[in-house]
């Protein structure tokens, strides 16, 4: 298996982000014409959130929120965890499973956002090494 690094995974990616004044119909219409699950919130340079698919569900419908009316900076993730680029596709993957993250931001060593990686981003050889660290359940 080839050892992948998390710039193997982001190279050539745009980020897409929003300011976290910006409104969730904005993220949602972003989310849909980019293709991706989230949206990095930004202040400048600055990674201040994260908002995702899940979070339209989950804080914006289910609690009868406007999404025009709703900025991103009510309902995003604040301060999201982020992996540095030197990370291993395999240590994204596990964090984001040990954490229950569907994205995970990418920093360099200065702490700039340079991509974003998804569990849809990995191959089946990662995520069969994942899976061979889970313990075994019990049979029932």
């Amino acid at each position: 298996m080839s050892r992948r690094i998390v710039p193997d995974v982001v190279r050539n990616q745009k980020i897409v982000s929003l300011s976290p004044a910006d409104f969730v119909r904005d993220a949602a219409r972003m989310m849909r014409h980019r293709h991706v699950g989230s949206v990095l919130v930004m202040e400048g340079d600055r990674l201040v959130g994260i908002f995702t698919e899940r979070d339209i569900v989950y804080r914006v419908v289910s609690e009868g929120r406007d999404p025009d009316l709703t900025p991103l900076a009510q309902v995003m993730t604040k301060d999201p965890d982020a992996i540095e680029d030197k990370a291993t596709a395999l240590e994204a993957l596990r964090r984001m499973h040990e954490r229950g993250y569907r994205h995970l931001p990418v920093v360099d060593g200065r702490g700039r956002v340079v991509g974003i990686v998804s569990q849809r981003d990995f191959f089946g050889e990662e995520k069969a090494i994942l899976e061979s660290e889970r313990p075994a359940r019990p049979a029932r």
